[in-house]
């Protein structure tokens, strides 16, 4: 992108205090009072539906009723036991669409049990307490284990390894491990550092060594961590995104939404991050909701979120959806980009040809809306878009990488979870539910030898 200045493309729209509390907690922990009451409303079910519509499979009553007991350790452990980011979860999982949806009480009341604000309670209790570890390692198998990518399933991954008592060693690209967890998730939903705690927490299982600033390049590198260690886990991410492939996509203002997000998860100072007056973001899922609330939060006049289908279509939960119109954000549909209009070599507006579904495929009608803007976000999808993975002879689905229902790719002794894997929903719950499932895939794999 290119450097040229724009006058509506610039940090200081708002003083410090007003960022601290727009970015603030968009979700507070309960009080001690909140969280007896709200876990009293559970029915604790012998056949519990939200358990099963978790892809961690925690024991939901089991942990809220131990909440209810005053039992927090034990309700962390239940939870902690099958999902090591059961805190980064209990923030950011769409609980609307998971357990929450199918609570019982949703046919009496209309309003389910608050699982995932009960499960924040439990873990953060955990988490600030200076009590010994709730878990400790198995005796030592001498084996050794490297997991590439340090997100949220190379660390439930790392960490169910290290429990079984194997060694680890974590690579990530980064300067912080964390993944998703640091970069990718909007700064309202994880406050106070929270994925750099959870990551200590992760780590004081012991047997696990971080490096990062560890990049996979070659074919030779996954050869030599082949032959060097007894399994391998790909929990890679997706690092590269998608181009909307319209004229003017190259002009200054414009860049991806995940990106934006990045580099606002690691400014201390907000107040100094430029944003413009009139922001448009491109897509209908999560990053490109996260992006569009915290342009407007940061002091974006104007926040177009456009999406070239429906509403339903949306990745974005409803829920979500609701929470970016109630920032602010006005969101279009059936609107897809043909070009990003320039001034002086900045983004000035965005052309959009209006769509329509003919017999079930997207068409073009002919009408062109524009919208003005000085900053353009695309959130239009990621790719893993590394062919070192191919030529190291990984068979491939789409481009993500091919496992079977465990993670075990189609070469020995490597697994892969998380984003990079084929099949998933892109959900920090479900990558760290595939990394702690290959784990104790490759554990059982390694016990037979």
């Amino acid at each position: 992108m290119s450097t040229t200045v724009h006058p509506d493309f610039r940090p200081h729209r708002l003083g410090a205090d007003e960022y601290a509390l727009r970015f603030a907690d968009v979700n507070p922990p309960l009080s001690k009072a909140q969280a007896l009451l709200e876990a009293e409303r559970c029915l604790y079910c012998f056949d519990a539906p939200c358990a099963k519509a978790c892809p961690t499979h925690i024991d939901v009553p089991s942990f809220i009723r131990r909440i209810a007991e005053g039992n927090l350790r034990g309700a962390a452990s239940a939870i902690l036991d099958v999902n090591p980011l059961g805190g980064m979860c209990a923030r950011v999982c769409p609980t609307e669409t998971l357990c929450e949806q199918v609570c019982v009480h949703n046919t009496q009341s209309a309003q389910p049990v608050a699982i995932g604000r009960l499960q924040r309670y439990a873990t953060d209790a955990l988490m600030d307490a200076t009590g010994p570890q709730i878990f400790t390692r198995a005796a030592s198998t001498g084996n050794k284990i490297a997991v590439l990518g340090a997100g949220p399933a190379g660390l439930a991954c790392a960490h169910t390894l290290a429990r079984l008592g194997h060694d680890v060693l974590l690579l990530d690209a980064h300067d912080k491990a964390g993944g998703l967890n640091e970069y990718g998730l909007a700064s309202y939903k994880t406050t106070d550092n929270f994925a750099q705690t959870e990551l200590q927490w992760l780590l004081g299982i012991g047997g696990i060594e971080l490096r990062t600033g560890w990049r996979l390049e070659t074919a030779a590198q996954l050869d030599a961590l082949r032959a060097d260690f007894d399994a391998l886990f790909l929990g890679i991410g997706l690092a590269s995104t998608h181009r909307l492939g319209v004229p003017g996509e190259d002009l200054a203002g414009v860049q991806d939404a995940v990106d934006f997000i990045a580099t606002l998860r690691q400014t201390a100072e907000l107040a100094s991050l430029p944003v413009g007056r009139r922001v448009v973001v491109i897509g209908g899922g999560m990053t490109a909701v996260d992006a569009a609330v915290q342009a407007k939060l940061l002091g974006a006049e104007e926040v177009h979120l456009v999406y070239r289908r429906g509403p339903e279509q949306m990745s974005a939960s409803r829920a979500e959806q609701e929470w970016a119109q109630t920032n602010g954000v006005r969101i279009h549909h059936w609107l897809a980009p043909l070009e990003v209009v320039g001034h002086n070599g900045h983004a000035s507006a965005v052309q959009f040809g209006r769509q329509a579904l003919v017999d079930g495929k997207l068409c073009a009608t002919g009408e062109v809306q524009t919208l003005a803007a000085d900053m353009v976000l695309k959130a239009i999808g990621q790719s893993l878009g590394n062919p070192v993975l191919a030529q190291s002879g990984l068979r491939m689905q789409g481009d993500r990488i091919a496992t079977d229902e465990v993670g075990h790719t189609s070469l020995q002794r490597v697994w892969a979870g998380g984003d990079c894997r084929a099949g998933g929903l892109e959900l920090t719950v479900e990558a760290a539910a595939q990394g702690r499932q290959s784990a104790l895939a490759i554990h059982a794999a390694l016990s037979t030898h």
